[in-house]
């Protein structure tokens, strides 16, 4: 399972800073699976896009939710359809070989190239979740109950885990992982990420947006701050629009872009009506106090 060399540097369309670029290389040089954290928003599920882009790889997703269990990572045996064709199809039940179908965690296992496997927002399972994978995550490879097979790992994948830090996860499973927490980008590196997306912009209209955005970023008591994504598809309603750099700060047109919460969004309201501000609606209609 020895794989030639590779180093993430990001892509076209992902600006990774230099300790992401790190952090990504050791977790594939030293073939532990890289733990990302950071608020919603911070690309955490485009990494793993990116790193296999960057490095010319397929990638698997395995969405987690609340129900998932480890060995549903693994391999799914499918009894219902099993129980079906022997009462209703015309099909050889007695090979239980064909009513096994691979999981994710078992795709990355067979895969002919190595694989970028994402194992999305981990937290969402059972406390218990992390640890029933330490196993297979550990020697590469799981046995099939049903029919004895082993599945042995062609190649080691990728491993790349992301958590919003709903519920800890435990120790036994951190001390395997590399590490990473992604910081919300400063104004600074969010202009570059805003720049690759809309490379058009006008300078004076992506300063004035970043200036209304991180203004209100920094209102406290938000449930929802606006995030990247949600900056993104201001600026596009901004341009679509045809705002003004002017009428940014004086008007905050199609504040329903960036805010998701109605807290929040009354919040920034009653904090721009305190100050005379105008605002206008998402509908783009003039909404004066």
């Amino acid at each position: 399972m020895q794989e030639h060399k590779l180093f993430f540097t990001g892509t076209r369309n992902y600006i990774a800073s230099e300790e992401l670029q790190n952090s990504v290389n050791v977790a594939v040089a030293l073939g532990r699976p890289l733990l990302i954290k950071g608020e919603p928003g911070t690309g955490k599920t485009m990494l793993a896009r990116s790193i296999a882009e960057g490095l010319g790889k397929e990638l698997l997703i395995w969405n987690i939710k609340s129900t998932t269990r480890a060995r549903d990572g693994l391999y799914i045996y499918d009894t219902v359809q099993r129980l079906y064709d022997s009462q209703f199809g015309d099909h050889d039940v007695s090979d239980i070989r064909h009513y096994i179908k691979m999981g994710k965690l078992g795709e990355a296992f067979l895969a002919e190239r190595q694989a970028v496997l994402l194992i999305d927002e981990i937290d969402k399972a059972d406390i218990e979740f992390p640890n029933d994978l330490l196993w297979e995550l550990d020697i590469m490879s799981f046995d099939i109950l049903e029919t004895g097979e082993t599945v042995q790992a062609r190649h080691r994948p990728i491993v790349i885990i992301t958590s919003n830090a709903e519920k800890e996860l435990p120790d036994a499973f951190l001390r395997r992982c590399i590490f990473h927490y992604i910081a919300f980008p400063d104004a600074a590196m969010m202009a570059e990420i805003v720049k690759v997306h809309h490379p058009d912009l006008e300078q004076k209209l992506l300063e004035e947006a970043l200036a209304a955005f991180y203004w209100i970023r920094g209102i406290g008591g938000l449930q929802k701050k606006p995030s990247t994504s949600e900056l993104l598809d201001w600026v596009q309603a901004l341009t679509v629009g045809g705002i003004s750099p002017q009428q940014i700060g004086k008007e905050f047109p199609f504040l329903g872009v960036l805010l998701k919460k109605d807290h929040d969004f009354n919040a920034v309201l009653q904090r721009l009506h305190n100050q005379g501000v105008q605002v206008k609606s998402g509908t783009g209609t003039l909404r004066s106090w």
